[in-house]
């Protein structure tokens, strides 16, 4: 199904035509002032300087040729050249109507196969997720779910950093605590010797444990260097109790990110991309690339245009060892061979853009992917609290993710405690509010951007916020219940009653326009202005209408139905967004 504007544009294009003039100046757009009408077209601005004819002259030429068109009820020409379009009310229902029974509910699909590999999440293993990881698990996980509706097959990688210096330090602790078990043998043998099942609360506590006992205790530093050092080479033991310490991170993981709707395709590590890294060294060497700078080899990726200093990409230290660089470039090898993606997108912390964008020179340098294929990165703000600074517990610790989201659902049973509406398990319900009310209270914000953390804030009814969204949601509900429609009926609505009709049904019309900007731009906050933007609507419609009480039976009939229509539309946004709706509230 095409968008609105598009069949809009289609139609002023022939109309531009029609006049003499080129079509491609035809290009309608959403009303920046819908005080005055719904959508505008700025064609005849470009025209003026094709034809040396005043805009205004051009667009009351292509006013005259729209004026017999069935689908704009007003053509207006504004000074010096606006073309002004408001549509009939008839072509809007008919537009919301396509929309209720099109399978993707009005959002335009791709219009060609494409494989998006999607890396987000990103934690490290042996630590707890904690608050730090909410941004990268939430927008990767709405933005894998955006370009889904759009028709695109999306690989959603976690990407684990199981590889690196903090395993080595959670191995030195262990044989510290545990020197008695078989992966510390030197002749430990894999097919008879075996790892103990570890214990997520100790794995929790030794990394913190190790890595401040590191700062102080230099042999140990330089023991957990070692270690390091040997998994990476495939050390039997010691690759052992990593593959242990991941399998338990990876459980622990699971149960936040379950908790949060986030669902990943694969549940990949640095260590995956190991085999691919003599390759990687291999093609870098090939192509003249690789080169000796105070011991480490380096690729240089400087560019002519760049503003700042782009310092070489290192491959290999100084002592051999891998870094982030040398991982990231094998795992792009690897995502190459098992996927052949069109693009790959990458989000995390913005401060890391000068890394990825040293990644994605030396990937296209040494030909390690075409030319066609699309590098992303999407950096995220920070969360703050009130003081404007990173959020923090009360104590000035980092807090567990699962410690966070139970202060919500906490907050939520308090809100939901004199409720008399509840149905069901009230904790379950609270549990879904809250995380519903951390999850738009963080992706309501463009992702770019720093945001305070308010809970009582992204708790309350009113306003923009999940809450409000999920009680929109069961309002609908409600009265769907009462007349005896079943969520998933399709229905139509016969006409456009009243004013507050036609804005809902605008707002709902274009959620294809909303769907494709949240995609081409990456902001799940673009959803998130339009779910808001649909429930204020719906809510002016329901407060000025008395629908299950209208004697008028057709305009009943039509009333329910756009009541229907509206769930669809929110629920969608909602599921996009990973935010679970609530039956009642």
């Amino acid at each position: 199904m095409k968008k609105i504007t598009s069949l809009l544009s289609e139609v002023v294009a022939c109309a531009f035509e029609k006049c003499g003039y080129d079509p491609k100046l035809g290009v309608v757009t959403v009303s920046d002032r819908m005080d005055l009408c719904q959508f505008q077209c700025n064609g005849a601005f470009a025209g003026a300087k094709l034809y040396k004819k005043a805009p205004f002259m051009i667009a009351n030429d292509v006013k005259t040729a729209l004026e017999t068109s069935e689908i704009f009820g007003k053509v207006e020409v504004a000074n010096p050249g606006f073309l002004n379009l408001t549509l009939t009310d008839e072509f809007l229902a008919g537009y919301v109507n396509e929309m209720a029974l099109d399978a993707n509910l009005g959002v335009p699909q791709a219009e060609s196969e494409e494989t998006i590999v999607l890396d987000y999440g990103g934690p490290n293993v042996a630590k707890p997720l904690h608050i730090g990881h909410l941004r990268s698990a939430i927008i990767g996980e709405a933005i894998k779910r955006i370009a889904r509706a759009t028709g695109r097959k999306v690989i959603g990688d976690v990407h684990l950093g199981d590889w690196g210096t903090p395993i080595g330090l959670c191995i030195a602790e262990y044989m510290e605590r545990h020197p008695e078990w078989d992966c510390f043998k030197p002749d430990f043998d894999p097919e008879k010797d075996s790892v103990p099942e570890l214990d997520a609360k100790e794995l929790n506590e030794i990394y913190p444990y190790a890595s401040a006992k590191s700062k102080e205790d230099p042999d140990f530093k330089e023991k957990a260097h070692e270690i390091t050092s040997l998994f990476q080479k495939k050390h039997l033991g010691y690759e052992a109790l990593r593959k242990e310490i991941v399998k338990i991170s990876v459980q622990d993981a699971k149960r936040s990110y379950d908790k949060l709707d986030v669902e990943f395709d694969l549940w990949y590590g640095e260590s995956d991309a190991y085999d691919y890294i003599d390759e990687l060294v291999e093609t870098l060497t090939d192509k003249g690339l690789l080169y000796e700078s105070d011991g480490a080899m380096v690729v240089d990726v400087a560019e002519e245009s760049d503003k700042i200093t782009m310092p070489p990409a290192i491959i290999k230290k100084a002592d051999g060892s891998n870094i982030y660089a040398t991982t990231d470039l094998a795992t792009i090898i690897q995502r190459r061979k098992d996927f052949d993606p069109d693009r790959i997108w990458y989000l995390t912390d913005k401060r890391q853009a000068l890394h990825f964008t040293q990644v994605f020179r030396c990937a296209k340098k040494a030909g390690i992917v075409g030319d066609n294929v699309e590098f992303k990165f999407l950096g995220f703000g920070t969360m703050n609290g009130a003081d404007g600074k990173p959020f923090k517990t009360r104590d000035g610790g980092v807090m567990r993710l699962s410690d966070l989201i139970d202060i919500a659902t906490e907050g939520a049973l308090e809100k939901l405690k004199d409720s008399e509406y509840i149905s069901g398990d009230k904790a379950e319900i609270a549990q879904k509010i809250g995380v519903a009310a951390i999850k738009f209270g963080d992706l309501s914000n463009h992702p770019t951007k720093d945001y305070v953390f308010d809970l009582d804030k992204f708790l309350s009814f009113d306003g923009k916020t999940g809450t409000y969204l999920l009680y929109t949601v069961t309002r609908i509900n409600s009265i769907l219940k009462k007349a005896d429609i079943a969520y998933n009926e399709k229905r139509t609505i016969n006409g456009i009653y009243t004013d507050v009709e036609r804005e809902l049904a605008l707002t709902l019309a274009l959620t294809g326009e909303v769907f494709q900007r949240a995609f081409e731009e990456m902001t799940p906050s673009t959803i998130c202005d339009n779910a808001y933007n649909i429930a204020t609507a719906f809510s002016r419609f329901y407060h000025d209408n008395h629908i299950l009480n209208e004697a008028d039976e057709e305009k009943k009939k039509s009333w329910l139905a756009l009541s229907l229509i509206t769930r669809y539309l929110l629920t969608k946004h909602l599921d996009v967004l990973a935010i679970e709706y609530v039956e009642n509230m």
